[in-house]
């Protein structure tokens, strides 16, 4: 499938509407952005307008996807780093693909697309994102390129039992 991945786009109600259900299939799916199934559409709302904020104050940029009959179908948020002396990289917040296209390319695209992106924005030199561990997130950060730089033991609780690594992951933009 055909996916078009388009920096800063406008905000739309097609476009809030379309992220929130692509957040909401992802997480449904068990990917590993911020919710744990089940949740909805409107469970997500929220999370998505305070993104969507800092877009508007200047302080986020989105990359996204839309497969050919515009649907949205991959995420990500680029974040400036507000610390005085950590302004030379974004954080990269709510990557996401579409269950029905992982494994096809389409998120070495979105990751090379966001890379893209934060080269447009002056001074900046590096990405910063976490991953949660077991995920299967970190092999497929290292393959577009990220190291993995740092790691936090059983940070993130998904179950009374289940206790997941917080990896924090680096791509230098060069």
């Amino acid at each position: 499938m055909d996916v078009h991945f388009d920096p800063d786009p406008s905000v739309t109600p097609e476009l809030r509407d379309g992220i929130c259900a692509l957040w909401a299939d992802v997480s449904n799916a068990g990917g590993a952005v911020g919710f744990l199934p089940p949740v909805a559409p409107e469970q997500v709302r929220p999370d998505l307008l305070r993104h969507l904020t800092a877009m508007a104050e200047g302080r986020a940029r989105l990359v996204v996807g839309r497969d050919g009959d515009g649907r949205v179908v991959a995420t990500a948020f680029l974040t400036l780093n507000g610390h005085r002396l950590m302004t030379h990289w974004l954080w990269v917040y709510t990557v996401m693909v579409h269950p029905s296209l992982q494994g096809r390319g389409a998120g070495r695209r979105l990751m090379a697309a966001v890379a893209e992106a934060a080269r447009t924005v002056e001074g900046i030199t590096a990405l910063r994102l976490t991953c949660r561990g077991g995920s299967g997130a970190r092999p497929f950060y290292e393959a577009c390129g990220y190291k993995e730089v740092g790691r936090v033991p059983g940070a993130i609780r998904l179950a009374e039992d289940d206790y997941r690594d917080d990896i924090t992951m680096w791509l230098e933009l060069g």
